[in-house]
C-alpha cells in the first residue's frame, strides 16, 4: 500500500494525464491508472516520470 501523499500524487498525475478523457471511459482510465501504478510499484514516483509512463499507457 501507499503513503497517503503518494496515492495523492498518483491520483493527481491520473487527472492530469487524463484531462481529454471523459470520465465515462472507465476503461481507458482503468489501463492509464494501471500503467502509473505499475511504475510506482518499481520505486518510479517522481510526478515527471508517472506522468511520462501514465501518457505512454493512454489512448
Amino acid at each position: 500500500m501507499f503513503e497517503p501523499a503518494t496515492t495523492a500524487l498518483l491520483r493527481a498525475v491520473l487527472d492530469e494525464v487524463c484531462k481529454d478523457v471523459s470520465r465515462f471511459e472507465s476503461g481507458a482510465r482503468a489501463h492509464v491508472a494501471s500503467k502509473i501504478l505499475e511504475g510506482a510499484t518499481k520505486c518510479d514516483t517522481s510526478p515527471d516520470r508517472l506522468t511520462q509512463i501514465g501518457r505512454e499507457g493512454s489512448p
